[in-house]
């Protein structure tokens, strides 16, 4: 069974895995990654950045 690919309308990147649903909305399918981003906006910038490059990181080794 083939991945549908889709395309993130915040960060415009395509991706296979699994959508996020959007805290801005609770409507919009939105990227992972995004999703992450959105999850964690309360933390330092810092702590911020660490995670979203382990998440990234984590998704392109799932490719």
């Amino acid at each position: 069974m083939e991945k549908e690919t889709r395309t993130c309308p915040k960060c415009g990147r395509t991706y296979t895995a699994p959508p996020a649903l959007s805290r801005e909305d609770n409507e919009t399918l939105i990227c992972p990654l995004c999703g992450v981003a959105q999850s964690i906006w309360f933390l330092p910038k810092e702590t911020q950045e660490s995670i979203l490059a382990a998440a990234e990181a984590a998704e392109n080794n799932r490719l």
